[in-house]
């Protein structure tokens, strides 16, 4: 729920158009907190701001839905997320197919975008550990899974990038598969 004084909206991230209860998109947040925006940088503030009937909103860059109590549920980060041939595809969704099917617990992974000629980008999955790519595909795809859900490279590393706070360094993670 928002604080008092704070006003919570899930949108369509392209159209910033509302959306229904329960679906998921862009959370708009507008409160006396917000920010003015980014100092001498009009436009940074352009992309993370919006007008929208005569208030101000931050675009939190977080994907989630409201259910028809007024609360907010978080499901992902649009950073988070490689579009592939116009579609938009989630990386933690990846992550979690993929270790649906893997055989290997202690593997450590992230799934990262990189570009692509061909579809704009590409999921590349970095790992610690063997895994058998070949056996994932099979079993991801005969439970029905989106085929766009599967890696396109499979890259095996000493070690997942970290932040000092422990959390996967996702920057660091697509500079890695960048770099092949």
């Amino acid at each position: 729920m928002p604080l008092p004084g704070t006003a919570f909206r899930v949108v369509n991230p392209d159209t910033l158009s509302p959306l229904p209860l329960g679906e998921s998109g862009l959370i708009l947040i507008t409160g006396p907190q917000l920010m003015q925006g980014y100092v001498n940088q009009p436009e940074k503030t352009a992309e993370v701001m919006a007008e929208i009937d005569g208030r101000r909103w931050y675009k939190s860059g977080d994907k989630g839905y409201l259910d028809d109590h007024g609360f907010l549920t978080i499901v992902d980060r649009y950073s988070r997320f490689a579009k592939l041939g116009g579609e938009m595809v989630s990386l933690t969704a990846v992550e979690h197919l993929v270790r649906e099917h893997c055989d290997n617990p202690d593997v450590e992974l992230v799934a990262v975008g990189v570009s692509d000629e061909k579809k704009g980008e590409k999921i590349v999955l970095l790992h610690t550990g063997e895994i058998r790519p070949e056996q994932i595909k099979a079993k991801a795809l005969q439970s029905g899974s989106n085929p766009l859900m599967i890696p396109t490279a499979w890259q095996l590393i000493e070690s997942l990038p970290k932040l000092g706070s422990g959390k996967t360094d996702f920057k660091a993670a697509r500079r890695l598969a960048e770099q092949g």
